[in-house]
């Protein structure tokens, strides 16, 4: 299992020091499955590092349709990004698939600390980039790639995700209904 301290050290270096000083600004946190970590219209204020578990990122049309956006599997950053940055309520709401084990911090705590510690804004830069890399490329997935071949890139990315979380939850987050996702599947045990 990936640490918080090495996950971020995958991002950017940071030294001992850096690491004494935010060390005590997480928390263990628990979440069981079907809790939220943050609602649609909640102030995020806070982020968590996802030791284990399965957390879903969605949002719901005005009919209350539910489309999965993203799912945070250890070793990843769970939180309302945008509305940590803006102040402005959150938009994607986050719900736990399975039970969560998670190490949680204040955001404006975190940050405080950029100017006093460079190394830790170039950390928070590199997730933010990483972020928008991946925010793009799963655009251009669902524009570009048909449903078979979002399927496989799925199954890459989250090669044990489909023993975990229900079938609806990986159809919503591949742009597809249930009954698709059950055709694929069905074709390729055929071939």
């Amino acid at each position: 299992m990936i640490t918080l301290k090495q996950f971020l050290y995958t991002l950017s270096p940071i030294s001992d020091l850096t690491w004494q000083r935010i060390e005590p600004l997480f928390t263990e946190t628990r979440l069981e499955k079907g809790d939220y970590f943050i609602e649609e219209g909640q102030l995020a204020t806070q982020f968590a590092f996802v030791q284990s578990g399965v957390i879903r990122g969605f949002y719901r049309d005005p009919q209350g349709t539910e489309y999965n956006k993203h799912f945070f599997v250890s070793p990843s950053i769970v939180g309302g990004y945008t509305s940590l940055i803006t102040g402005k309520p959150n938009q994607i709401s986050q719900q736990a698939l399975t039970d969560c084990e998670l190490l949680q911090a204040n955001y404006q705590m975190f940050t405080a600390l950029y100017d006093t510690y460079p190394e830790l804004e170039r950390v928070g830069r590199r997730f933010a980039e990483q972020y928008f890399v991946e925010k793009e490329q799963k655009e251009i997935e669902i524009v570009l790639l048909d449903a078979e071949s979002r399927y496989r890139l799925f199954q890459e990315k989250y090669p044990e995700l489909e023993q975990q979380i229900p079938q609806y939850h990986i159809a919503s987050y591949l742009g597809i209904t249930p009954t698709q996702l059950s055709r694929i599947r069905k074709k390729w045990s055929q071939s």
